[in-house]
């Protein structure tokens, strides 16, 4: 799932993610375009308040790609 809130600023970021995160299934990617570089500090935050797991940040020419994992991955 990709999430769109490039030209948004924060909180738009966070609070679409976290909109897709609890539509999406237990560890499910969710992918969070951003440009607002506030995303990079918020969506960790977001995170340790709601559960899930952060698994990739990577910046080119101002466009934050992030990536997510919903809580209750299966264990393998």
């Amino acid at each position: 799932m990709i999430v769109d809130a490039r030209g948004h600023r924060c909180p738009t970021p966070s609070l679409k993610l976290q909109k897709a995160m609890r539509e999406a299934r237990p560890g499910a990617r969710i992918t969070l375009l951003a440009t607002d570089p506030m995303a990079r500090i918020d969506v960790p935050h977001l995170l340790a308040e709601t559960g899930g797991a952060l698994v990739s940040v990577e910046e080119t020419d101002g466009l934050l790609t992030i990536v997510v994992e919903t809580p209750g991955a299966p264990r393998g």
